[in-house]
């Protein structure tokens, strides 16, 4: 009986007693340190957290439940600095591994929202303001939005791997982003791995399928580089512009597309876990996936709020494409030379 009291004696003396950081209540910061810090001032971040609440509020009979804020601040600061997790958490009053544990709700929560943020325009309403923008870079007519796609780096997956090999022999997601002149994302594909081809994804998204199936009214149109197809929907530079019309052409559809590499180079410069700064996403392909579309949604109500863009750009080198040799559709050819007919 004496040896049993020792044990108990021992494991009670082992016994930690739990520990709780102090959690700094950071929205109290001022609107420069949050920006710099969550991309966000504080009356976004706010408004924010009352979105997310009702999908992030835990009932629990414990004390020291993680707030709602702390949840939201630490996944907007991981996303702003592509940081390691326990910087995130330490700089949070939070463990690493409650981090952990939070980040996917906060980022399925953010996803959630991404039918309010990211819409593409298919009412003619939308698409006359969209249009009046594009027109007033290069008078470039009719556009309705610039496409690319843009390659987020990620470690190996355990399975399938070969499939995420870009052209650039790395790891990757294929992104796809569709964009207005103000840089606000229309659209965002983010579940192809980095191997997949930018026509094929476009194809097989649900604003290819409508646009293919007439969703555009009158000649409006997508403006994309030369490795798409030349369709009736989606117009691309000339291959090999012969006369001063065909080059003042090409000058202006190379000016009107460009805002989509300028909104790519902010969304990443502003959210640095999607840029090669940050490395790779330590996480897999559907996780990976979540990360970008939260970034996607965040970067919209920055940009939907006058949110000021002067981070730096991360204006990445272009990704080796081949240029889409098929022959396309005389409808579409006719369109193209209307189009170069007003030049």
């Amino acid at each position: 009986m004496a040896d049993l009291a020792l044990l108990k004696d021992m494991h009670a003396a082992l016994r930690r007693e739990r520990v709780f950081l102090d959690r700094r209540d950071l929205l109290m910061e001022s609107d420069e340190w949050l920006l710099s810090r969550f991309r966000l001032p504080r009356h976004l971040l706010v408004q924010l957290c009352e979105d997310l609440e009702p999908q992030l509020r835990r009932e629990t009979r414990r004390s020291h439940a993680i707030p709602v804020p702390v949840m939201v601040l630490s996944t907007l600061g991981f996303l702003a600095t592509g940081t390691f997790q326990r910087e995130i958490s330490d700089r949070s009053g939070i463990s690493q591994p409650t981090f952990s544990r939070t980040l996917p709700a906060v980022l399925a929560a953010i996803k959630s929202l991404s039918r309010r943020y990211i819409q593409f325009p298919f009412d003619d309403g939308q698409q006359s303001i969209i249009k009046r923008e594009f027109y007033r870079i290069a008078e470039y007519p009719n556009v309705v939005g610039a496409i690319d796609c843009t390659h987020v780096r990620i470690k190996a997956p355990s399975t399938n791997d070969y499939a995420f090999i870009n052209r650039k022999n790395y790891h990757s997601i294929n992104v796809q982003i569709i964009c207005d002149a103000k840089l606000t994302i229309l659209n965002m594909v983010a579940r192809w791995p980095g191997g997949t081809h930018d026509s094929f994804i476009l194809q097989n998204s649900s604003v290819g399928i409508k646009l293919r199936d007439g969703a555009l009214q009158g000649r409006s149109h997508l403006l994309g580089d030369k490795g798409y197809p030349l369709t009736e929907y989606l117009v691309t530079p000339l291959a090999n512009p012969a006369t001063e019309q065909e080059r003042r052409f090409n000058t202006a559809h190379i000016r009107t597309r460009s805002t989509v590499e300028r909104c790519i180079g902010l969304l990443k410069g502003r959210w640095l876990c999607l840029g090669s700064a940050g490395g790779a996403l330590l996480y897999s392909p559907q996780k990976s996936c979540d990360i970008i579309l939260a970034s996607g949604v965040l970067h919209n109500i920055a940009q939907g709020n006058g949110v000021p863009d002067d981070v730096q750009m991360l204006l990445e080198e272009r990704m080796p494409r081949e240029p889409w040799l098929a022959q396309p559709h005389m409808r579409a050819v006719q369109r193209c030379q209307e189009l170069v007919d007003r030049f």
